[in-house]
């Protein structure tokens, strides 16, 4: 059984701060000098407790002091990548893709709220009830959003995405059953043809993990630009160019938008333009890169079947404001787009590519072919990959070497 005294009070947590800040001179030190002096305060007001229990008060003291509180235990556990607070005592996770809530809690919503001040602060941001809601990052990448009352009915809500230094090349892709082999290959061979290419999927299905790995077969030599909302990908060629939008200050200018960085890095000399994901009047912009000349791009978008994300990306151009025929968009859109990767997340968590599927003609309705799917045997997603057209790939083939 823990001692008593954990997890430490807001009062033992004032009283340890208070000896830190006159032994640092008014401010706190460096995390690893927070430790030291916390452990001298702690055998000095405790000095029979037992080792196990000291170093647990430590290690929420120092977390307290010169972190995220109860949020360090999970952000520190790799295998989370998802945090969601729906209050100071209902906190959950998203671990293997399934969401379960943890015996982990904030002392009180104070302590919540002082929690998501320090996240918000140190990004440069501010929350309050003329901003009661708010994107920013962690330190390490990783992304937050917090919504507080009152649009938020009943406590402050944290959700926090969790950055992940680890970035998965195609052969893991493969090795974690979301693809074939042939699958990988076939996409692989798309990249290699410069097809211009779009991940589709809901909400963490996995639609920049792939881009990412997917990234890893453009050559070397080519110049590349990212445009991000959040900067995740992480691209290992040589000639990379990364931009990041930038969200309106505290008097709301200052907005810098990803069709901004479309339209600016159209006159960067890209060969190819990787888009974290469209969702907005950015998909004109696209469009037009797509009919310039920069063949290859690639982006994700949100949607849960290759025809709807059709006629999503459609309306996105429409979005624009341009007064263009709708059916002319799609007919746009058909002419230049030519891979769409279908991806799902299931309920036990695995995320597996549904669909691969080539646009070819200037009709909507037989334009989409099926190159390979996961045929599953209900929700579960208990089935096997398979290719529904052998043809394809040799065309493909067949373009990379220059042939018709």
């Amino acid at each position: 059984m823990r001692h008593p005294i954990f997890p430490p009070s807001e009062e033992l947590v004032n009283q340890v701060r208070e000896e830190v800040l006159a032994t640092g001179g008014g401010s706190l030190p460096g995390k690893e000098h927070v430790r030291q002096l916390v452990a001298r305060s702690l055998v000095q007001l405790f000095p029979g407790l037992p080792k196990g229990d000291r170093e647990s008060l430590i290690n929420a003291i120092v977390h307290e002091l010169a972190g995220l509180g109860p949020l360090e235990v999970l952000l520190q556990d790799t295998q989370i990548t998802e945090i969601m607070a729906n209050g100071p005592d209902a906190i959950f996770v998203e671990k293997a893709g399934v969401i379960q809530r943890v015996d982990v809690s904030f002392r009180n919503r104070e302590h919540l709220e002082d929690i998501i001040q320090r996240i918000v602060a140190n990004g440069g941001r501010r929350i309050d009830h003329s901003t009661p809601f708010v994107d920013t990052r962690l330190p390490d990448g990783s992304r937050v959003n917090v919504i507080i009352p009152p649009l938020a009915i009943e406590g402050p809500y944290l959700t926090i995405r969790k950055f992940s230094p680890a970035v998965l090349k195609p052969s893991d892709i493969v090795a974690s059953g979301a693809c074939s082999e042939a699958m990988m290959s076939f996409l692989e061979m798309a990249v290699k043809a410069r097809c211009n290419l779009v991940v589709s999927g809901g909400t963490g299905s996995g639609k920049t993990t792939l881009l990412n790995a997917l990234s890893t077969f453009i050559d070397g030599r080519e110049r590349i630009i990212t445009i991000e909302d959040s900067a995740e990908l992480k691209l290992r060629q040589g000639h990379v160019l990364r931009l990041e939008t930038r969200p309106a200050n505290i008097e709301g200018k200052g907005e810098i938008t990803i069709r901004m960085l479309l339209r600016n890095s159209l006159r960067m000399r890209p060969d190819r333009i990787l888009i974290g994901e469209v969702r907005g009047a950015e998909c004109f912009d696209l469009l037009h890169a797509w009919n310039t000349g920069h063949e290859g791009s690639m982006s994700t978008v949100h949607a849960n079947s290759p025809p709807e994300l059709l006629y999503r990306l459609a309306g996105m151009v429409m979005m624009a404001g341009e007064r263009l025929p709708h059916e002319t968009v799609v007919q746009q859109l058909l002419m230049v787009l030519d891979v769409i990767v279908q991806l799902k997340r299931f309920p036990d968590g695995r995320r597996r590519v549904t669909k691969i599927t080539v646009l070819e003609g200037s009709d909507a309705r037989d334009a989409f072919k099926d190159v390979f799917a996961y045929r599953g045997h209900g929700e579960e997603g208990i089935g096997q990959f398979v290719c529904l057209d052998e043809g394809v790939p040799k065309r493909i083939s067949a373009r990379i070497s220059g042939g018709s």
